[in-house]
């Protein structure tokens, strides 16, 4: 059942303590169009946390979290949530987790209120407190104004703000974000690092990916680097230059390995 008491509206910080593991990839393997896009992937996300997963582009790192989070089966090996193999995951269980994957994708005929009210309703979010959270969730996230516009009349920074905050409204203890920050503005970028922060620090797990480095380096306990579907070692999220320490990564990697370049 959903956990009230682990909500992400960043107020009150406490000291984050990872624990138990939430999220959890065991030798995933994915093959797509013939190639292989994930070789035998392991990686855990612990309650408490914040862990980042890095990688140039078609590391594997979307396939990855499509897998993690049921969207798309594993070919090999095996995706759990809360310990639970994904896809024997009771419906309830779903309520406590949020994603965003990819572009955000909203209903385009429905206003960002609507959007976010199915959200959260879809989540399990009883009736009562659904005006609340919308109303909450947007004034963090700057999107009161644009509440009562159609999603395909907003701009694209605008969607990607509804579609955070359908991630968001029904306040998971699992949430998985794949480029959260694109099209950002500032403001919206801060209170975004905050809601992040404020799930962890209650005992939840989160999962993103970026290609901001610098953003990553202010939010992550954990940095992992996916490359060409391997899990190929972990970065020093308080490193004094984390984007130069992620290329040598690669780079060594790559002369390690010529065989898989190109």
């Amino acid at each position: 059942m959903h956990d009230p008491t682990v909500v992400g509206d960043g107020a009150g910080p406490t000291q984050r303590r990872p624990g138990k593991v939430l999220l959890e990839a065991q030798g995933v393997r994915r093959s797509l169009g013939g190639d292989v896009v994930l070789h035998g992937v392991d990686m855990a996300v612990q309650s408490g946390s914040i862990h980042a997963l890095v990688g140039m582009n078609g590391a594997g790192k979307t396939t990855l979290m499509r897998i993690l989070l049921g969207m798309l089966p594993a070919d090999g090996g095996r995706a759990s949530l809360f310990g639970i193999p994904v896809g024997a995951l009771p419906a309830e269980r779903w309520r406590d987790v949020g994603q965003m994957i990819e572009t955000p994708s909203l209903y385009p005929e429905l206003t960002a209120r609507e959007n976010m009210t199915a959200a959260a309703l879809l989540h399990g979010l009883d009736r009562e407190g659904v005006t609340d959270s919308v109303r909450r969730t947007a004034a963090r996230l700057g999107l009161e104004r644009w509440l009562d516009r159609r999603g395909k009349r907003l701009s694209l920074g605008t969607r990607q703000k509804v579609a955070l905050a359908a991630a968001l409204v029904h306040r998971p203890t699992v949430l998985v974000l794949d480029e959260p920050s694109n099209s950002l503005d500032p403001s919206a970028l801060v209170s975004l690092r905050e809601i992040i922060t404020g799930i962890a620090e209650r005992g939840g797990a989160v999962l993103i990916s970026s290609h901001h480095l610098d953003e990553l380096a202010r939010l992550a306990d954990t940095v992992t680097v996916l490359h060409r579907g391997r899990i190929v070692g972990g970065l020093d999220p308080r490193g004094i230059d984390l984007e130069r320490a992620f290329f040598d990564l690669i780079y060594q990697v790559d002369q390690d390995r010529p065989g898989e370049a190109g």
